[in-house]
């Protein structure tokens, strides 16, 4: 089965980022990526070993996949971090002032733990599913040093990328099956989140009856 044919039969995202790297070769996968960043719901876990896959009949070499999809990784994270920037703090705060429950109290915590933890978050962010692209926003906010930023960027999206598109390379037409582990893992961090967001707000709301009661008494 060439790449040809496995354009013509995939669909969906799988089927676009196929029909892209076949028109542009490791560039099309650098474009896909940086879209990936930008847009969340396109799955690095489908493109990249896709990537792998397609490098392995040939249509580009594997150093050329890593080099382009890494690439397109930093590029849709500057655009955020970019994002972040021209949102700032003092925006930021009058939005958050805003919303129900949540105090400038919780701002300040969040942003003290990024001043201890920011290298680590960028670093490992880029491993993680959803907060992959979401933490490139914050950095921007508190304004790391660019450099800083994209040297931590770059350094944990060729980590991720080089696993998954080595899993879709050696894989070669099993590269599928690498989504359905990938899926367990986002699926974890989906319920990871769900659930402290559930105790957080558990707590909050018992923390407001408590300051209530108090007035009131």
């Amino acid at each position: 089965m060439d790449t040809t044919a496995n354009s013509t039969e995939l669909t969906g995202i799988a089927g676009w980022a196929v029909e892209l790297m076949e028109r542009l070769g490791g560039l099309g996968a650098g474009i896909a990526i940086a879209l990936e960043n930008l847009f969340p719901p396109l799955p690095s876990e489908v493109i990249l070993p896709l990537a792998g896959f397609t490098a392995g009949r040939g249509r580009f070499s594997l150093a050329e996949v890593l080099l382009w999809t890494t690439l397109g990784s930093v590029v849709g994270a500057l655009a955020l971090y970019g994002f972040g920037v021209a949102l700032g703090r003092d925006r930021l705060r009058r939005i958050v002032d805003r919303l129900p429950l949540v105090r400038l109290s919780d701002l300040d915590r969040t942003e003290a733990w990024f001043a201890r933890h920011g290298d680590k978050a960028v670093f490992f962010g880029r491993m993680i599913p959803i907060f992959r692209s979401l933490i490139s926003i914050p950095a921007g906010v508190e304004r790391m040093p660019l450099g800083r930023f994209t040297l931590l960027t770059t350094a944990g999206s060729l980590l991720w990328n080089t696993v998954f598109v080595l899993a879709g390379y050696f894989l070669g037409e099993n590269w599928h099956r690498v989504e359905d582990y990938a899926g367990v893992l986002q699926k974890l961090v989906i319920v990871g989140v769900l659930a402290g967001v559930s105790v957080w707000l558990v707590l909050r709301l018992r923390q407001l009856r408590g300051e209530r009661r108090a007035r009131i008494g």
